[in-house]
């Protein structure tokens, strides 16, 4: 298995995520691409759905699959949520790191998981970044999730908790860790100098206090403190204007409907998901593992491709 590789981790096997590690493992071979795609998941899901896409014999024979420990048996009904399933997530995405940490892959692709399936199984989980800081043991609050539709980047300084708990969680040095990450992202992507805007927290950024001291104390102390370590960021604006401005190459969002609001407008099914702050590069999708048509085969594979894309063609 080459260095080359991107172990594709195929997420909920109930839902629609192995079909669409094939349909971008199919993609990548036929159109040559140097980096080469490796299945992991259950030998027998993987199997089932090889089959159902018809996917070519010699399409087929150029894609590695790992298979990973156990067996679903009768747990494996499309469109159905079981704990199984939650598990079997779990073991994709372990042996997809281990691949990685054996410098058998260069990243991971992480097809949609269920988080009341992982959850279901006794699995404390709320996303892969989480998942796999505490896997590799990275702090949970050093891991950001950003989300790319085209040339819009959001990262996003909280995420999956309420907006009372944001708030609490909400001060400089967190939005400054953000920034940070983001930046490094951005750099390696070919952005000598990225230039970053922040969300403010309150409507208008605050109007200077006049809608609440939370951007007087959090996002402007943030952006100076980012500013004098050399970074270009931007005072913080309300969300309306901060997009309506001419297009800057990176945001950071104070809460999650901050960035995934505008990211799905854009692209609603084609989005990609990329955990920043790790020790492995790992990209997904901005959507879930759509019980309702798993199994059928008509799942679209835009947002994998794009996701794959983000991680093929980065050194």
């Amino acid at each position: 298995m080459p260095e080359s590789a991107i172990a594709i981790a195929c997420g909920d096997p109930n839902g629609i995520g192995p079909e669409l590690a094939w349909k971008v493992a199919v993609e990548a071979v036929q159109r040559a691409d140097p980096v080469r795609p490796v299945l992991v998941g259950d030998a027998r899901v993987l199997t089932h759905y090889r089959r159902l896409l018809a996917v070519p014999p010699w399409v087929a024979e150029a894609v590695e699959v790992v298979g990973t420990p156990g067996r679903f048996g009768h747990d494996f009904q499309p469109g159905h949520m079981c704990a199984a399933a939650g598990r079997a997530t779990v073991a994709a995405i372990e042996a997809a790191l281990a691949l990685v940490q054996a410098g058998q892959a260069r990243a991971i692709l992480a097809a949609p998981h269920s988080e009341t399936a992982v959850n279901a199984s006794g699995i404390a989980f709320s996303g892969y970044g989480g998942l796999l800081a505490d896997l590799t043991g990275t702090p949970r609050e050093a891991v950001f999730l950003m989300l790319v539709a085209g040339d819009l980047r959001i990262a996003h300084a909280t995420l999956h908790v309420s907006v009372a708990q944001a708030l609490r969680e909400l001060d400089p040095t967190r939005v400054q860790a953000v920034a940070v990450a983001l930046n490094a992202e951005l750099r390696s992507a070919g952005l000598l100098r990225p230039r970053i805007g922040l969300f403010g927290i309150n409507p208008h950024a605050g109007e200077g206090g006049l809608f609440g001291d939370e951007d007087e104390r959090i996002t402007r102390v943030a952006a100076q403190a980012l500013r004098g370590q050399g970074l270009d960021v931007r005072d913080p604006q309300g969300g309306d204007v901060l997009l309506a401005m001419p297009r800057l190459d990176g945001y950071v969002a104070m809460f999650h409907d901050q960035g995934h609001i505008p990211i799905k407008l854009l692209r609603p099914a084609g989005a990609a998901a990329v955990s920043l702050g790790l020790p492995v590069r790992q990209a997904s999708v901005a959507h879930g593992c759509a019980f309702d048509i798993a199994g059928r085969g008509e799942a679209s594979p835009a947002a994998m491709v794009e996701a794959w894309k983000l991680l093929a063609h980065r050194p």
